[in-house]
Formats: structure tokens, sequence, C-alpha cells
């Protein structure tokens, strides 16, 4: 299946500072590329490349199989995309707000608002004034705005941000069903790792300009193992325990005080007797899967507050 949106060492300079690295990714028709990163990551400069707001410092865009340069108007047509938060007229109805743009971009006829309305769950609210939509409707109703030309790939840029969890949850559910039943390719920008885990069937994670993992939804499921959760009082002193007494090798110290074994699952009393047998007091054992969350501070190392 041809790519929908590729990019080959795509990069963003700026004097002295490289804000994007030679990010290479590759999105296909019915995929929901998950762009993972911590504000600050790239995430954003990457994306106003591919759409053509800023000028890359190097590298290749490629839109619908085309070279993004030479076919930027005609794969414009095909692209829908919220960038920013979505601006409306506050006093207008969902459906005047559409219209008007409608009408400016030269897009389609007025059928295709009641289509975009009811894509984005919409649909008997369109004659509510925005003024009294809840953020995560508007958000939704900017998604709307951005299918009301059919578009075959979809960007949005942190679309769940600062949004609560009923808001979360139905942007997410529009996004998921705009993959499954409609076969549209959409880029997901975003911090919050719990909602790329849920949505994306790809996830590209990006720290300091630099695609660091680019990897498949079904592959990362494989790399989040289950594993044995000691907190203990000597993380240092229990992994030497593990490998000399034990010949246990496949640990992890997530954290101070916390080890994860990832190997004979099945031998947690031995464990226990073992550590505490050499002094060392356990609080707690616990069977757990790793998440994303681990996945991706084991790649960057990095403050997901940041």
């Amino acid at each position: 299946m041809e790519d929908i949106l590729r990019t080959s060492g795509l990069t963003k300079k700026y004097k002295t500072h490289t804000a994007v690295d030679g990010v290479s990714i590759s999105l296909k028709k019915g995929e929901i590329y998950g762009f993972l990163g911590q504000n600050g990551a790239g995430k954003t400069t990457t994306i106003r490349m591919i759409m053509g707001l800023i000028k890359p410092t190097s590298g290749q865009i490629q839109l619908f199989g085309q070279d993004a340069e030479s076919g930027r108007k005609a794969a414009f047509e095909r692209i829908g995309s919220m960038i920013e938060i979505p601006g409306f007229y506050p006093n207008l109805t969902a459906v005047e707000n559409l219209d008007i743009h409608r009408r400016m971009m030269g897009m389609g006829n007025k059928e295709s608002i009641d289509q975009a309305l009811e894509q984005a769950g919409l649909l008997d609210t369109g004659n509510k004034r925005v003024k009294n939509f809840s953020l995560g409707m508007k958000q939704r109703l900017g998604i709307a705005r951005s299918l009301l030309h059919h578009p075959e790939l979809l960007i949005l840029d942190e679309p769940t941000n600062g949004l609560d969890p009923a808001g979360i949850k139905e942007v997410r559910q529009l996004i998921i069903e705009l993959a499954s039943k409609r076969n549209i390719a959409i880029l997901v920008s975003s911090h919050i790792l719990s909602e790329v885990q849920q949505m994306a069937t790809k996830i590209g994670i990006i720290h300091q300009g630099v695609l660091v993992e680019e990897i498949e939804q079904h592959t990362l499921q494989m790399k989040n193992r289950h594993c044995m959760e000691f907190k203990l009082s000597n993380d240092r002193e229990a992994a030497m325990l593990l490998e000399q007494k034990l010949g246990i090798h496949d640990y992890t110290v997530p954290e101070p005080g916390v080890i994860r074994i990832f190997e004979q699952l099945s031998e947690s009393a031995l464990i226990n007797r073992t550590l505490v047998g050499h002094g060392i007091d356990v609080a707690e054992i616990a069977m757990v899967r790793e998440t994303l969350e681990d996945y991706f501070l084991s790649l960057t190392g990095g403050d997901l507050s940041a």
C-alpha cells in the first residue's frame, strides 16, 4: 500500500538551534500515527513543515506519493488539519461557522456541512451558538471544519490539549472512527502517553528533535512485558543478589527502591526469601505490565511533565 505521507531526513535549524533533526516518518491509509513527545520536542515544527507553513532546512516530504514542493496545491486539496486551538465566531452557530469557512476556501456545497458535523458527532447541535459549546465540542467542531472537503489525510496537533476526561474520550473515539470507518490516514501529535496508546496504530517518539523510535502498536505491546515489581530498601544490593545468587539478569531499576524482574516469574517466593535473607526489606511485590510511559522513559529519560 502506498504511503499517504512520508518524510525523509526532515530537518529544521534556527541559527545554532536544531529544532528537528533528520525525522523520517511514514503513514498509510487508515492508520493513526501517534506522534509522541514532550512539549518542545519538535512535534509542531515537524507538522508545520509538512503543512508548508515553514520551510525545511533539509530533507524531503512526500504526500500521496508525490514530492510535496512540486505538488503541494493538489495535495492540500486532499488534506485536512487542525494545527492550533480552533477559533470560531462565538455568536454564530456551528453551521454558520462552517459555511463561512466553506465559502472562503471554495469547498464543496452546503451538504458537506451536515456530513462533516455528522462525522464529528455534532449534527444535533449544528444550530447551537458556538459560545455555548464546551471545549471538547469546539475541538470536535474544529475537526469537522477540517473534514469539509472529505480529506484522505488528517493532521491534528494536540487535539485533546486542555480537555477534561469526558472531552478527551469524545475526541479519541472520533479519531478512531474516522480512521476505521472512513479509512482516513491520521497524524495526531500529543504529549499525553495514555491517549496515544489507546488510539494509535503506529507510534513515533520524538525527543529533542530526533525521532528515537517508530514502532507498530502490536510490536509495542510485545515490548511492554509482564514482570514482577519489587519495592524494597536497597535496589543496588538487590540487583547484585539477583545476579550472583539467582542468576537473574533480565531486570530494570525504573526508579530508586524499585526493581522489575522479567524472568523466573513463577519464583517470586524464592526471590523474596533471598532478598529478605540478606537483609533487604521488601515492602511490596506485584505482577505488573510495563506501559508506554515506561517505554518512553527508557528511550528518552525524560520528564513527562516537561
